[in-house]
């Protein structure tokens, strides 16, 4: 998944202005307890933060 398409999706997810704060303040148990921006920085695959993102908002299945 390029990076584009996982901000797409947390645009969606969450509301664009929402998004970016919440990847930034929101520590997630699947990341290592690490935000969304540590993990991307640290060179996580998007699919891979994607995926805890989507178990953490108890997204449906289809939006996987």
């Amino acid at each position: 998944m390029r990076l584009t398409d996982f901000w797409s999706r947390m645009d969606e997810a969450l509301g664009q202005g929402y998004a970016k704060s919440w990847a930034a303040d929101v520590r997630l148990a699947g990341l290592g307890s690490r935000t969304v921006e540590e993990a991307l920085a640290a060179g996580e695959d998007t699919k891979t933060v994607w995926r805890a993102v989507h178990q953490a908002l108890g997204l449906p299945a289809s939006e996987r």
